[in-house]
């Protein structure tokens, strides 16, 4: 049976798994933060209605920053997607309004303030046919990482990694009333959460999908009002007895056996221990992701078309001149700079990709680490080790700072994924973890104060030029750290200081389409030609015939 917790979350936020916080999700559409992340909570709201859904009404904190980009970076996208079931790389993403209308939703976005805890804050009002009315409150919390917070007005914490079965109570049950049931003993924990005056929620996390009848079997006997199933929506799930070799880069050094070994094996070997599955299991799940990522670059390089974005396909443009000779000599990096580009504009062209570490960042570590494993020969396996090895450091990074840009700007997104490629980079040219991890302190370092201004709320540019530096940053970094170069901070107290510096930023330069090149007159005349309300003389090529 489980056991009677306050809060799961303690046990589990705090753990992050490469395949949840890190290397993943797969998805379509311009931001992880924003479409995969409130595709989440869009299924996790389809749950709790458990019924078909009449309304949806949607409330944002102007302190925040979905107000200014929830239209345009792909929230409602997600969000909407998933309060129609819909899986975040399902192919009829872009076909959700006409789907809502199909099924009769009604959508509406209220602007109010309520001190939300987090830029990327949703509340959310949900009506059944039945008229019955729910209320979800959640977070985006990074690279679509969600993070629940009230039920109903009731707290009850979660990241979408257990399924829940929910029951709404008038009052505190015994223990004893369901300690014994089929329900309780297939439960991970069992909470209580109490609701301000009398009553509350009791919630049970489980690892599999309960029956419906099971659950509603134990609602009558408990007396419950309400019953409902949340659905688990993170590929890696938690477990009671969670626990893990390490969780920070410094834990895995003091290790000798650790230290002197490959690093990707004890990025395996932690995963090993906070998923549950095999060595197996985890390396076909990481080949099928590099699989993915490949299959990316070479989409975007034959060329991508959408009619919503800014730039045209750029990376054709580099195949061509690179045959034509007009390019400076630069193998590798001019290789980089073609995956790099292919990936994004896949993303911009509502292809699937791989979130790595977002989908902001999505072409710096990919485009990085393929291109050095297609010019030195790598093999499949190799290039599955090296994206463990990124992974690694992603997980350092995920303890103690943030992916999302919201909270530390595109430091926290092409910064991490720099670090993490670079990491990968020397695993795959030979060098010992030491050497990488040196590689990884050194390009995050050279990261710092990186801000977040996609032009016209699109996450094109200048995040194209920005994950092709990254990629760059990376790549210096791997060569300064196999010549033997020091990286002087030590890698967790540079995470330290990252997330130091990103709780210094200002609101404005943190991905709100308030600071930056956002605000600059020609990105200004690009938001206006996007929405149709300019003339076309607006060029998507930067040079601009309306100013």
């Amino acid at each position: 049976m489980g056991i009677l917790h306050e809060d799961y979350m303690a046990l589990t936020e705090q753990v992050p798994s490469i395949f949840n916080d890190v290397l993943g999700p797969v998805m379509r559409g311009p931001s992880s933060s924003h479409s995969a992340a409130a595709n989440r909570i869009g299924r996790i709201a389809r749950g709790l209605v458990g019924e078909p859904i009449k309304s949806l009404h949607v409330f944002y904190d102007p302190n925040g920053a979905l107000v200014t980009t929830h239209k345009d970076q792909g929230t409602d996208l997600g969000l909407y997607s998933g309060i129609l079931g819909w899986e975040p790389d399902d192919e009829r993403l872009p076909d959700h309004p006409k789907a809502l209308e199909e099924e009769g939703i009604g959508v509406k976005v209220t602007y109010v303030s309520y001190e939300a805890s987090h830029p990327n804050f949703y509340r959310l009002e949900l009506e059944g046919v039945s008229g019955e009315v729910y209320r979800l409150d959640a977070i985006s919390t990074g690279g679509g990482m969600i993070a629940l917070q009230a039920i109903d007005g009731v707290v009850f914490e979660g990241a979408g990694d257990l399924h829940a079965a929910v029951f709404w109570l008038d009052e505190e049950v015994n223990e004893g009333d369901y300690s014994e049931t089929a329900l309780a003993r297939a439960s991970e924990f069992i909470t209580w959460n109490p609701r301000e005056g009398s009553g509350g929620l009791l919630r049970f996390d489980l690892r599999s999908e309960p029956e419906v009848e099971t659950v509603e079997e134990l609602a009558r006997r408990v007396g419950a009002s309400r019953s409902r199933i949340l659905p688990a929506v993170l590929p890696v799930l938690s477990r009671r007895d969670l626990t893990v070799p390490f969780v920070r880069c410094g834990e895995l050094m003091e290790d000798e056996g650790l230290a002197n070994g490959p690093l990707w094996e004890s990025a395996l070997a932690y995963e090993v221990a906070r998923s549950g599955n095999s060595e197996k299991e985890l390396m076909e799940k990481m080949m099928a992701l590099t699989a993915i990522m490949e299959s990316a670059i070479q989409s975007g390089l034959k060329g991508t078309h959408y009619q919503d974005r800014i730039l045209p396909a750029q990376s054709p443009l580099m195949v061509k001149a690179e045959e034509e000779g007009r390019l400076i000599p630069a193998d590798i990096n001019n290789r980089m700079i073609r995956y790099v580009s292919a990936i994004m504009e896949v993303k911009s062209s509502m292809g699937v990709i791989v979130a790595a570490p977002t989908a902001g960042s999505c072409g710096a570590m990919p485009g990085a680490v393929l291109a050095i494993a297609d010019a030195l020969g790598s093999s499949e396996v190799d290039r599955a080790r090296a994206l463990f090895v990124a992974g690694l450091i992603g997980v350092f990074i995920a303890k103690d700072a943030t992916f999302a840009a919201e909270e530390g700007g595109c430091m926290a997104e092409c910064g991490s994924g720099a670090a993490m490629a670079s990491a990968a980079a020397v695993h795959l040219a030979g060098g010992n973890t030491r050497q990488q991890l040196t590689a990884a302190s050194l390009a995050l370092q050279n990261s710092f104060g990186m801000i977040c201004d996609p032009i016209a709320n699109r996450v094109e540019a200048p995040c194209l030029g920005k994950n092709i530096m990254a990629a760059s940053n990376a790549l210096s970094c791997a060569n300064m750290a196999l010549a033997g170069y020091d990286h002087l901070i030590p890698f967790d107290e540079v995470v330290a200081a990252m997330n130091k510096v990103a709780h210094q930023m200002p609101r404005e330069l943190r991905c709100t389409n308030l600071g930056g090149l956002s605000i600059t007159p020609t990105a200004e005349k690009i938001a206006l030609r996007l929405a149709g309300k300019s003339p076309e003389g607006c060029s998507t090529s930067g040079d601009c015939a309306c100013s």
